[in-house]
């Protein structure tokens, strides 16, 4: 049996939450630019859940914009998906079964671009919302009277132009435009490359002042793990459990973060916020970009030396070793939070690291280490750095776990029966051969093109970096993790 809205009601009710027949009803609030699985697991979770609660209200017509891929799956289950969510929360295991019906129906730019304006018309639809990676967001120089424009911003501008000659121009007719594309202000990016192609396209001056007064754009940060839909085995176990089958079924993990750029007005447009606190709506976001950057983006950089040289291949793998597990939790906790160039709360920051420990100990999230490793250098300067740095406008001596995980960059930098994935590989390459530990050592931290200032002053540093690195040498990954299990650690 497939999924879809005429077999809702012979599908077994005990493992999955159905959607209620009132929910087909609803009218079209949202415009989405993407089909992906990350949309389909945050975004339209949180839309979902909300009009489970009767709290929004409304559904999204999704816009295909590439040729890529294949929409049939949409069209034959009606919109329908199972979202399976899997993981832990607060140390309990979660495992949800939903069958989302936000979307109302999938529209291809390609082919039904005419179809895709006519929804410019619709007086309730106020919300745009998309996800066309890093590369959608950038300006192409184009006539956007195409059907279709082939760029995002330029498929975006024909359709506000669309709106603002529907509503006459009034400010009640604006939008609310919330990017997930994961670059830093993707809100305030993506609006002064559609004023840019406004200009180019020559249009009035009083729609640009439209688009500028009328409209608000959100930058937002999304936080999920969506690795879709599973492979084989997996898939036909979770189909037999649920009792039908579904194209479009995607595992997500139980964390999750949607939070916007935005003040009350947005607020009130988004009212989806009110059904999870997931969505988080304030004037200022940059606090959850630096949790995330420093606590668990950087806290996976600091580690995944270490972890792959000590033979772990995932993350889950590497937390059920108690050693590992101990160095990771006071890593973070205990350096890394503590030294955040941001105001953060102890208290804050000791709650999202927990949550980031739930995340990597995720039986259901096969993260490789190796891939963590790629631009290694790159991550290890953005992410790491300003930590470090900022540590030591507290102290005088050497974070030691800090000292640990760098060690562990230097020595796998060196290479092996592995790819170094990295744009400083051949630097590291001629450096371990032509020079010793200790060398290799004072000649990164002292090299002041790899991370703007010289990291072999800081006091103490550079000794512990050289001590971890032999012992790492000369002893191995394992051995060095193994007395981080005999020591109490911050949980």
């Amino acid at each position: 049996m497939n999924l879809s809205r005429k077999n809702l009601a012979v599908i077994p009710s005990g493992g999955v939450v159905k959607p209620e027949e009132r929910i087909f009803g609803l009218p079209e609030k949202v415009l989405q630019f993407g089909t992906g699985v990350l949309l389909r697991g945050l975004p339209d979770y949180f839309i979902d859940k909300a009009n489970r609660q009767g709290v929004f209200n409304g559904r999204v017509v999704v816009v295909k914009s590439t040729d890529a891929g294949d929409s049939s799956a949409f069209d034959s289950q009606d919109g329908l998906y199972t979202l399976c969510v899997r993981g832990i929360e607060g140390g309990k295991t979660i495992a949800e079964n939903i069958i989302n019906s936000s979307i109302s129906r999938v529209l291809s730019a390609k082919s039904q671009w005419k179809d895709i304006l006519q929804c410019a018309h619709n007086p309730v639809l106020q919300v745009i919302i998309s996800n066309t990676t890093e590369v959608g967001i950038r300006l192409v120089e184009e006539d956007i009277r195409q059907e279709p424009p082939a760029s995002f911003p330029g498929k975006l501008l024909a359709f506000l132009y669309e709106r603002y000659k529907f509503c006459g121009g009034s400010k009640e007719g604006g939008m609310v435009i919330v990017p997930t594309e994961l670059i830093v202000d993707n809100g305030k990016k993506l609006a002064a490359i559609v004023r840019e192609l406004a200009a180019f396209n020559k249009l009035e001056g009083a729609f640009v002042e439209w688009l500028t007064g009328a409209c608000r754009w959100c930058s937002s940060l999304v936080d999920r793990i969506v690795p879709g839909k599973p492979g084989g085995a997996s898939l036909q176990q979770l189909q037999e459990e649920l009792g039908y089958t579904d194209e479009l079924l995607s595992i997500s993990e139980v964390y999750r973060l949607w939070a916007i750029e935005g003040d009350e007005k947005v607020q009130s447009v988004l009212s989806f916020a009110a059904a999870d606190a997931g969505v988080i709506i304030k004037p200022d976001i940059e606090i959850y970009r630096e949790l995330k950057l420093r606590m668990l983006n950087g806290t996976h950089t600091l580690s995944c030396g270490l972890a792959y040289l000590a033979g772990f291949v995932t993350v889950k793998n590497a937390m059920d070793d108690a050693g590992f597990a101990a160095f990771v939790s006071d890593l973070m906790l205990k350096e890394i939070a503590p030294a955040i160039p941001y105001a953060i709360s102890a208290e804050q920051s000791r709650e999202f690291g927990l949550q980031v420990l739930d995340r990597f100990r995720n039986p259901h999230l096969q993260h490789q280490w190796i891939s963590i490793t790629m631009q290694y250098s790159s991550k290890m300067k953005m992410r790491n750095i300003p930590v470090l740095l900022q540590h030591y406008r507290r102290h005088d001596s050497p974070p030691v776990l800090f000292a640990l995980g760098f060690a562990a960059y230097l020595l796998f930098m060196k290479g092996g029966d592995y790819k170094v994935n990295d744009d400083k590989a051949e630097y590291f390459a001629s450096l371990w051969k032509q020079s010793g530990p200790d060398e290799v050592a004072d000649r990164v931290l002292s090299d002041a093109s790899l991370w703007d200032t010289d990291l072999s002053v800081l006091p103490g540093f550079a000794a512990a970096v050289k001590e971890d690195l032999h012992a790492l040498i000369n002893k191995g990954a394992l051995s060095k993790l193994a007395q981080f299990g005999k020591i109490k650690s911050v949980l």
